[in-house]
Parts: C-alpha cells; structure tokens; sequence
C-alpha cells in the first residue's frame, strides 16, 4: 500500500512556460525518489513534449489516483487532465488556455492534500497574465492556495541554505508597506513565525526582526518607524513568549542568519528579503507558504517564457524545492493533524 505520508504533489505549472521541462529534469534524479514519491499533477502530452525537449529518456505513466503511482526511478506518475489543445499550445506566449490549466492542475492537487492523498505540495511556475488571459481571479499560487483552503493570510517563508526569511508584507508598494509595519502587526507576525517554525520541527527558535531606516533609524535621526512601531511589536512578542530580537540593521542581519545566529529572519518588505536571499544562492531559494492545512514549496523564480522550449532551464530549484517539501512535509503534517 502507497505511504501517503511519502507523496509530494507537483502541479505542473504553465504548459507553456519551463515548468513541464524543469519538472522531468528534476525527476531524472535518483535522489529525489529517495527521499519521496513524486507525483505530477499535469497533462501527460505535454510532460511528453518536455522530454523531447530536454533529451530526457523516462517513461511517462498516466494514474487516476495517487495511491495507484509506483514511484520509481525511471517512470513519472502523472495525473493527467484532459484540459488544453494541443493543436494551438504555443510554447511561451500568454494564453488563456495555459492560464486556466495551471489553476486547475493546482485546484487539484489542493484536494488531494486537503483529502489526506498527498503530504505537500511543491510547486512550479505559472503566470500572472496568462491567469487574467483566462479570467482567473487571483495574482499567484498564494492567493489561490489561500481562497483554495480557506486560510488567513498564509505567511511566506523563504529557505535557502541555513537561512530563513519570513515577510511582514509581501505585494505592496515600498510606501504602502511602511504604512503595514504597525506594532500590532509586528507582534502578530512574531507569533505566528514561531507557530511555523516549530510546526516545521524548527527547535531554537530566535527571530530577528530586520530593522527598516538605515543602522536602525539611529534613534530617530533617520526615521522613527523602529522607534514608534516596530520596536514596540517586538516587545509586544517578547511578553508572548516569542524569542524576538530587533529591529537589527539590515545590512548585516542576513549575514548573522546565514552564519546560524538567528533561526529566521522577519524581513519588513518584499524586496529587503528577496534580494538578501536570492544573492546567497538564486537557484537554491525556495518559497515555504506557512499557515495552509498543508506544506507548500514553491521554486522563486517565473515562467521565463524566453527560453521555454529551449530544453535549457536548470532544474536546480524544483529539485531544491520537491527536496525540501520532503524534508519538512511529514513533520509538518504529524504536528498539524
């Protein structure tokens, strides 16, 4: 019988971008069936198209249910939807077609993790035009997963190396998310970090917070956000319980992170943490949505429709993430039942 504890779902992503390519490039590594059972939740044409396309030599075998794969080295379980036109798939454009079919190959790996069927989810690209092309309501895989589920807000987390970074804010403008970075919301967010660091088996669990002004704000002398609201929300978390320390100038606390001094970084905005992580290894950064029934892993990077087709996409980062969904997904699930 199939250990469902074992299976990590691999929505394929947009058919017309690297997402098929890079997904068979990852699965003609041992070593990732040897950590788990991978399952490509996709359309069995185009995964075939991706083999030719990547000098690839694996057999493609199409399963109606999950428990039905034999995760093997050498044969890709696919369950596969019967959703595109091949005649008209043109690899890297935006096309409704491709924008509809990615939502649908995620819509149905959710119900597998949701049914207990899958342990994770680790995810490929999709885009955010060929989405509105198709008249899909949601920017990316974090809003769908979140309206998909039901959930509040999920947290993101990045991982790469021995550093993790979480983000108070995410899609804002630089000037909207200052107006975010309010002592409650610093204090709230403290508390649900470390609600996703032990749920990923994380045992020390210090968060540093980084701090937004240059050297902290310098007491005031360039800007009081850390003085009147985040200083204050670290605070606020320490009377919790929370193990928080902060704001640390963020021109030095990535590094501190990557050195084992912190557990895990709140970065104040997207491109503070972003840019810190993707510096200390672009292919290696990996995308953890916390606060979902499930774990998710996500490869950080797009379609990168210029050169999809062209059989030349690492698949470093999808290796990277369906290894990190193995790695944390059967603690995630044993704390979260």
């Amino acid at each position: 019988m199939t250990d469902t504890t074992n299976i990590i779902a691999i929505p394929m992503g947009d058919p017309a971008g690297i997402g098929p390519e890079i997904t068979v490039k990852a699965l003609n590594k041992q070593e990732i069936y040897d950590v788990c059972s991978p399952l490509v939740i996709g359309h069995a044409e185009v995964l075939k198209n991706a083999l030719k396309m990547t000098n690839t030599n694996l057999n493609i075998r199409s399963i109606n249910e999950p428990s039905e794969g034999l995760y093997e080295y050498g044969t890709i379980d696919v369950i596969s939807l019967d959703n595109l036109d091949m005649s008209s798939l043109e690899i890297g454009s935006i096309q409704a077609q491709c924008g509809r079919a990615a939502y649908e190959y995620i819509e149905k790996s959710v119900d597998y993790a949701l049914a207990g069927k899958v342990a994770a989810l680790a995810t490929t690209p999709i885009n955010k035009e060929s989405l509105k092309a198709a008249k899909v309501p949601y920017i990316g895989h974090t809003e769908i997963l979140e309206d998909l589920t039901k959930s509040y807000d999920p947290l993101t987390m990045f991982e790469v190396l021995n550093m993790r970074i979480f983000f108070l804010t995410r899609h804002l403008s630089l000037k909207d998310a200052i107006a975010e970075m309010t002592k409650e919301r610093v204090s709230d967010y403290l508390v649900r970090c470390d609600e996703a660091l032990q749920r990923l088996g994380v045992k020390d669990r210090k968060i540093a917070v980084a701090a937004l002004n240059p050297h902290g704000g310098e007491s005031g002398l360039f800007g009081r956000e850390e003085i009147e609201e985040i200083t204050p929300g670290i605070e606020a978390a320490i009377e919790k319980g929370i193990d928080a320390v902060g704001p640390v100038p963020a021109d030095s606390v990535f590094h501190h992170a990557l050195n084992g001094r912190y557990a895990a970084v709140l970065s104040l905005y997207h491109d503070q943490g972003h840019i810190a992580a993707k510096m200390t290894d672009f292919e290696r950064t990996i995308s953890i949505t916390n606060g979902l029934p499930f774990l998710r892993t996500s490869v950080d990077h797009g379609t990168a429709f210029d050169i999809a087709g062209k059989g030349i996409a690492s698949s470093v980062s999808m290796e990277e993430c369906i290894k990190l969904a193995a790695k944390y997904g059967k603690n995630f699930n044993a704390i979260h039942s």
